[in-house]
């Protein structure tokens, strides 16, 4: 998702989000260790570049709540 897409949604969306890519990689992660590859490696490194993101959009909201 782009950044855009991401900071339209409400933090309830954000956080379920964070939570599928989470266990997208935890499967991506079983499937490598069981075959001894995985189906496909570069979902690692966009999952994880999206999960920043969405922690970034997150911890903005909150300081600026806080202020």
């Amino acid at each position: 998702m782009k950044v855009k897409e991401l900071r339209n949604q409400n933090a309830d969306e954000l956080q379920q989000r964070e939570i599928a890519l989470k266990k997208e990689i935890f499967e991506l992660r079983q499937q490598k260790n069981a075959s001894g590859k995985a189906e496909k490696p570069t979902r690692f490194k966009l999952a994880r570049k999206e999960i920043a993101r969405i922690q970034t959009i997150l911890n903005e909201r909150k300081t600026q709540d806080g202020k």
